[in-house]
């Protein structure tokens, strides 16, 4: 079944990274990134900001990193505000850095993320391989990454905690304890 994803384009409609990440004509992406600690929406350090909402903690997805880094990304403000409004680091895991390296192109920068405090690696897959492997074959004919996987996972281990993203598509499908919808935090629709 795993072979039947292969080629398709894993972004969701109209959330294609590669196109958002705002590349020169170099092919650099530099130009476009937001960089943390240093003048911008951080301001000298990290920031001291209000709540998401009251009591609720976030999670962050790969599309929100991305949004945060890049200023040429459709969903930057609103990622910005976000992180300006939270009050600690929200929770992610290995596979969101890796994929946010990837699409910024630029893992110094997702490194300092963690750095500065904006996100903090809160799970580890070895520790929970029996529930992504069932969450892998329950979502199979949606072609789950790694990443949206262990971000469920993460999402039944801190139910208080909403998922920080711009993939509606998929987190209004994937469900938590096999039943339970995510409580999501995402921009708001245009």
């Amino acid at each position: 079944m795993a072979g039947a994803c292969r080629g398709e384009n894993r972004a969701a409609p109209g959330e294609d990274y590669s196109r958002s990440i705002g590349e020169s004509e170099s092919g650099c992406c530099k130009q476009a990134i937001h960089v943390l600690g240093r003048g911008g929406a951080w301001g000298q350090g990290p920031v001291l900001a209000q709540r998401l909402h009251p009591g609720v903690k976030g999670i962050a997805d790969t599309g929100f990193l991305v949004a945060f880094a890049n200023r040429g990304d459709r969903h930057h403000e609103w990622a910005v505000e976000i992180a300006e409004r939270r009050t600690e680091p929200l929770l992610t895991c290995e596979a969101v850095l890796a994929e946010a390296a990837f699409h910024l192109q630029d893992t110094a920068l997702v490194l300092s993320m963690v750095r500065d405090g904006l996100v903090r690696l809160a799970f580890d897959g070895n520790d929970h391989m029996p529930q992504l492997t069932a969450l892998a074959e329950r979502y199979a004919d949606r072609c789950p990454d790694f990443a949206d996987l262990c971000l469920v996972r993460l999402s039944e281990l801190n139910p208080r905690y909403s998922v920080v993203t711009v993939d509606r598509a998929d987190f209004r499908v994937y469900r938590r304890n096999k039943r339970e919808a995510i409580p999501l935090v995402t921009p708001p629709d245009r």
